[in-house]
């Protein structure tokens, strides 16, 4: 009897995705174990006419958030001055709106990645939080040095850039009998991850560059009418340099060619730098956002 189980995986992922789209197009997103807390503090910093004692109240309804925006605003790379605080307007006022929502989002992430209900995609949400971790470091870095772009907003679409792989691993975890090996399942995230995650921040509200950013993650080669860095310069490039650490050699074939490193004017000296640089930066950030 020929084996049509390679088939039924094919059908079953498609029809996963279809349903993945539908959820996504009525602006249902469902992420188990992902605090409500971050997606609203997400929205108020988004809007213009949002009073900071709105986002005082909505960051701390939840205590473990609120006192992991008070660390943050004590660590190194925001306490210049060596005074301690522990009120959170002063917190948010020290560290800003975006390193606000960036905290409040890696902070999301880190609930979810330890959620009993999700016990079997651990290994895989582990790996996906350092790589996050690593790519906002790397794209803060790149903004700095190579571009005008703003580097918390950078080191935000960094961090966010594995949100479609998030959805779709904890929608999967739904749904254990519908995926018999990881083929499939890899396939899928390697195919539809970035327009998910285009659609989920579409959805919560964030800047159209950043979801655009987001959207198109794996175009390096993509053309512009300037020769600017972009936002999705950055992001395409970071994700490339998250995967050669420590190989200069294989980095530069890796984006040889590639409009978005020409953009940012990438040479082997430059990559240099932002190598070391990053290292430095992935430990700040760890500091910063909890491991």
């Amino acid at each position: 009897m020929p084996n049509t189980q390679p088939t039924t995986q094919v059908s079953s992922g498609f029809e996963f995705v279809k349903a993945l789209a539908a959820e996504l197009s009525r602006g249902k997103i469902n992420l188990p174990s992902f605090p409500e807390v971050a997606i609203r503090v997400g929205q108020l910093l988004n809007d213009p006419n949002a009073h900071i004692d709105q986002i005082v109240r909505a960051v701390g309804s939840d205590p473990a958030l609120a006192a992991r925006l008070l660390l943050v605003s004590n660590t190194a790379s925001f306490n210049r001055s060596g005074a301690h605080i522990s009120d959170l307007r002063t917190a948010i006022n020290r560290i800003g709106h975006t390193m606000v929502r960036t905290a409040s989002m890696a902070f999301a992430m880190s609930q979810l990645r330890r959620a009993a209900k999700l016990d079997t995609l651990r290994a895989r949400l582990a790996e996906l939080w350092q790589r996050s971790t690593e790519v906002a470091a790397l794209s803060y870095v790149l903004a700095k040095m190579c571009s005008k772009v703003n580097p918390d907003e950078a080191m935000l679409a960094g961090m966010m850039h594995g949100i479609g792989k998030l959805y779709i691993l904890t929608r999967a975890a739904q749904h254990p009998n519908l995926f018999t090996d990881h083929v499939t399942l890899d396939e899928i995230l390697d195919q539809w991850h970035a327009s998910i995650g285009r659609g989920i921040l579409e959805n919560w509200e964030f800047a159209e560059s950043m979801s655009s950013a987001i959207g198109e993650q794996d175009d390096l080669g993509f053309e512009e009418d300037t020769t600017e860095s972009t936002l999705r310069d950055i992001i395409a490039v970071a994700i490339v340099m998250a995967s050669y650490p420590g190989d200069i050699a294989g980095l530069e074939l890796a984006l040889h060619g590639a409009w978005s490193a020409t953009r940012l004017g990438l040479d082997q000296k430059r990559m240099q730098a932002v190598m070391q640089d990053c290292a430095l930066e992935v430990a700040a950030l760890g500091e910063a956002l909890g491991s």
